[in-house]
């Protein structure tokens, strides 16, 4: 029994401690490596973690630790007005949550129209949840909670703060939105089951289910689940790092946004880019920036992903030593 509430106790702790690395942990790394991609003045690339962890550090002494906190309530904001937008129109319209193991391809593509739909509906608030992780904290304009959902709305109704000439409709910005979101869904689904595909295969192989420990049998019904997460969020991440790019660039263009100058870790930049779409963008990068341009603040990843692998290795002693006091 005491092995049975530890398992329970341990599962929850497990995914608490993922949670808190993906979404707390991480966040540093979330704003320089955004800070970074529309920063299209900079002469540093940041493409390797040394110099990202130095620029940490010069931003944390100008402006305090909240200069690399800011917009995590509005990241937060965002992920539940997906969930809760997948939710709704999933219960309004026959199109499918879950792709059940007898798919065919009509079932997959509602399945990724009805991501669309929420990616498209989350986009406003995206857009502002992006504004705030990468506006200067210099600029002391201290936004509430729902500063995010305010914003949002008013982006779609034309009102709130107002923004430039140069600022893309959000028609325009639909295509380029849905795009990355539905690509990184299905690359993260496919890498996540064949990893967990390969993890169960090892594991039967290396010890049968009869003579495996509690312990062991613990660890197993745990970490194969979080170790694919991890893959899969990584690989995605990797892959569809210069789409992510000239999505944030499109998305913060006309915002009269203010970021950090990333090359110095004091000062600030305005943005006044002026691209005509994703097309255009994505040229202007390639000649002005090179194809290195697409990776600015590649090392945050770097950064961020190790932290995360850190602390699934951590999580796994903790309880594996707890099991074993406890067996």
């Amino acid at each position: 029994m005491k092995t049975e509430q530890l398992s329970r106790f341990a599962g929850f702790g497990i995914g608490l401690a993922s949670l808190f690395t993906e979404n707390v942990l991480a966040h540093p790394c979330i704003v320089l490596r955004r800070q970074c991609q529309v920063n299209y003045h900079a002469r540093h690339y940041h493409l390797t973690p040394f110099t990202v962890i130095n620029i940490m550090y010069s931003f944390n002494k100008t402006q305090g630790p909240r200069a690399l906190w800011k917009g995590m309530g509005s990241t937060f904001i965002v992920q539940g007005v997906t969930l809760g937008a997948e939710g709704i129109i999933s219960e309004f319209t026959p199109l499918p949550r879950e792709v059940s193991h007898k798919w065919n391809p009509k079932h997959i593509g509602e399945h990724l129209l009805l991501k669309s739909l929420t990616y498209m509906v989350a986009m406003p608030f995206y857009s502002a949840s992006l504004i705030e992780t990468v506006q200067s904290e210099i600029i002391g304009d201290n936004t509430g909670i729902l500063e995010c959902v305010k914003e949002g709305i008013g982006r779609v109704i034309g009102m709130g703060v107002p923004h430039s000439k140069r600022l893309l409709p959000l028609l325009s910005l639909i295509f380029p939105t849905v795009l990355h979101g539905v690509l990184h869904y299905v690359i993260s689904s496919i890498i996540q089951k064949f990893v967990l595909l390969i993890l169960k295969r090892k594991t039967y192989a290396s010890h049968p289910a009869e003579s495996t420990s509690p312990v062991q049998s613990m660890l197993d019904a745990y970490f194969p689940e979080l170790i694919a997460n991890f893959a899969a969020s990584l690989c995605s991440d990797v892959i569809l790092y210069p789409l992510e790019t000239v999505l944030h660039r499109l998305h913060i263009q006309g915002t009269r946004t203010i970021i950090d100058n990333t090359d110095l870790g004091y000062e600030v930049l305005p943005i006044n880019t002026q691209y005509e779409g994703m097309r255009d963008c994505i040229n202007t990068i390639k000649q002005e920036e090179g194809m290195l341009g697409f990776y600015k603040g590649f090392g945050a990843v770097i950064i961020q992903y190790t932290l995360h692998a850190a602390v699934l290795q951590i999580t796994k002693i903790i309880y594996s030593t707890l099991l074993q006091n406890s067996v």
